[in-house]
């Protein structure tokens, strides 16, 4: 079963998470179509810029907690989408949660519509949003990024906007996007790459420097006891022992 969906107009490419069975959480198989699918549209001449789509309510729910992807090769989605040369543009229409932030976060730019809305549940579940932070602390506002990733609170696609997750918070998406992506048809593809290079090197320095010891942490986390309390009251349906 293919869980991502290609298809292209006029040199933009849309890659469709298509998983609608989970949510388009990011499972292992998930995870490598995607890498796949990215790794075609550098080497495609006739891609200049790639959408990332989704199907259902759901943009992406975070981690497949019963096939979860090898951290490694999340982060190195995460990397291989802000090292394209380039430009991946979030369609978000529907819920983001966890790491389908730091994936959200990845993207160079994000048009978000109104029945979107974003949390970072990882404290609920004795974890922490740590691989993601190399994509969401260069990108959100920190006084922002101290409550929600504290809280968990959910919040909507202007609130998003406002703390710098995503460009546009539209009524309309595809007229949020039309300006955008005809921009983009109108830069030439080294302009792009270029362009791209200089908005990204502090995040891939970020990642060189940290993702090591962000993958450790994140692991340890996964196999404490509480996480794996977290985890299985998530899959019940129950409050976590802690909840007070």
């Amino acid at each position: 079963m293919t869980l991502i969906a290609t298809s292209g107009d006029r040199g933009i490419a849309t890659l469709t998470l298509d998983s609608p069975a989970n949510r388009n959480a990011l499972s292992a198989a998930l995870v490598g179509e995607l890498r796949d699918a990215l790794a075609d549209c550098a080497a495609d001449d006739t891609v200049r810029a790639v959408v990332l789509n989704h199907t259902g309510s759901t943009f992406c729910a975070g981690a497949d907690l019963t096939a979860p992807p090898d951290p490694e090769a999340f982060v190195g989605l995460m990397r291989e989408i802000v090292a394209l040369p380039k430009p991946v543009v979030a369609r978000v229409t529907g819920h983001v949660r966890a790491g389908g932030l730091g994936l959200l976060a990845a993207c160079d730019i994000a048009v978000a519509g109104e029945a979107s809305s974003f949390a970072l549940t990882e404290s609920r579940l004795g974890l922490a949003p740590a691989v993601i932070s190399l994509t969401l602390l260069p990108r959100v506002d920190r006084t922002a990024a101290n409550r929600y990733y504290l809280t968990g609170e959910r919040f909507d696609a202007a609130e998003a906007a406002r703390i710098g997750l995503v460009t546009v918070a539209a009524e309309d998406v595809e007229k949020g996007l039309a300006p955008v992506l005809d921009g983009l048809r109108r830069a030439s593809p080294q302009g792009l790459a270029a362009s791209k290079e200089l908005v990204t090197a502090t995040v891939l320095r970020s990642f060189d420097q940290y993702a090591e010891d962000l993958i450790a942490r994140s692991a340890a986390l996964f196999a404490s006891d509480e996480a794996r309390e977290g985890m299985t009251a998530f899959l019940e349906r129950r409050d976590p022992a802690w909840v007070r």
